[in-house]
């Protein structure tokens, strides 16, 4: 266990703000933004657990929030009181750190707040207090009454969720005209076409409404019919030469994943929502994870393939038909196995903001 006998108080009202005219220093600290699902360390000048808050609440700089960093620290929070010691750090927040936050931007808050803190030798686990007082609630199987270690936020409390029950309906005529086309176009697989309206066709229709602009209704509806009969397969918005690459576009909410500069699937997705969007650029795919854990949001991303940060292609229960996810590229559990098996480490993946 760690031990100091630090402690630092702050007066009452005072903001935890960059200290005009503070000279630079070699030392540095490091401070918990997030990137997507995932936590984000960045350096900030800095020696102590103050200075690390301090960081903390300014936020990321403008070119890091330009590369998809993000706080759910909100705006007028201040720190009352901050000490360090026998290893645990009691931050005593103003009541603005807790008050009328959804459960998703708390956790990712005070998730912040202990990895910050962390981060600090002095420091093993986090107390929480606001105005004074133990904070009496339950966030994500998280009592934030209690210390508050990163290990424990780091560990899943869940089981990794397992695909819906579904019955599939009798098999019939334009279903499978329908799932003939669908494969003929790249938005289902050699082997989709049984006859048979289920999870799989429902997400190559929804795919392809998005690529063609029409009512995203996930069924095989008039309109639907009428434009497969006539439509062209999708083809790379880019050139990028022989190999496996992706590219994601933005205003359609689709990806497209290309084998030698042809589209072997174009797939439904959910990109990052307004407040925490998916940035646009080229990046590369630099793990495969089979299970990947969020932290914070506590929640398990199937089939991960992440490209920059804690941004990726995963599985997701909840797809909506516009972005949704907290930075990710969420994929239906009908598609997201096939699309980590399709890609490779290394493989590029390039988001576009419009085609």
């Amino acid at each position: 266990m760690k031990t100091v006998g630090v402690a630092v108080a702050l007066l009452l009202g005072l903001s935890l703000l960059p200290r005009a005219g503070a000279v630079e220093s070699s030392s540095t600290v490091h401070v918990a933004f997030l990137r997507g699902e995932q936590l984000a360390l960045v350096r900030r000048v800095g020696v102590d657990p103050a200075d690390a808050l301090r960081g903390l609440l300014a936020g990321p700089t403008r070119a890091e929030t330009g590369a998809g960093y993000r706080t759910y620290v909100p705006s007028g929070t201040r720190v009352l009181h901050l000490t360090v010691e026998h290893g645990t750090a009691t931050a005593d927040m103003n009541r603005r750190f807790v008050s009328g936050r959804p459960e998703d931007r708390l956790l990712a808050a005070v998730t912040q707040l202990v990895a910050t803190l962390s981060s600090v030798r002095a420091v093993d686990r986090v107390q929480l207090l606001a105005d004074g007082k133990p904070v009496r609630r339950v966030v994500a199987g998280i009592s934030l009454s209690s210390p508050i270690t990163l290990e424990h936020l780091q560990t899943p409390n869940i089981p990794v969720p397992g695909p819906p029950a579904y019955r599939l309906r009798p098999p019939d005529a334009a279903t499978l005209t329908a799932q003939q086309q669908l494969i003929r176009l790249g938005y289902l697989l050699a082997g989709d076409a049984d006859g048979r309206f289920g999870p799989t066709t429902s997400e190559g229709i929804l795919a392809f409404q998005k690529f063609e602009g029409l009512a995203l209704t996930s069924v095989i509806d008039a309109r639907t019919r009428a434009a497969l009969a006539t439509a062209t397969a999708p083809v790379p918005i880019t050139h990028g030469g022989p190999g496996k690459r992706a590219e994601i576009l933005l205003d359609r909410q689709v990806a497209l994943l290309i084998q030698d500069d042809r589209v072997v699937r174009a797939i439904a997705v959910s990109t990052g929502k307004p407040s925490t969007p998916t940035p646009p650029g080229s990046y590369r795919v630099y793990a495969k994870i089979p299970r990947w854990w969020s932290t914070p949001f506590r929640e398990w991303l199937p089939w991960a393939l992440p490209f920059v940060g804690g941004i990726a292609f995963h599985e997701f229960a909840v797809v909506p038909v516009y972005p949704a996810s907290h930075g990710c590229v969420r994929q239906s559990y009908t598609v997201a196995r096939w699309t980590y098996d399709f890609a490779e480490v290394g493989m590029p993946v390039r988001v576009l903001g419009r085609m």
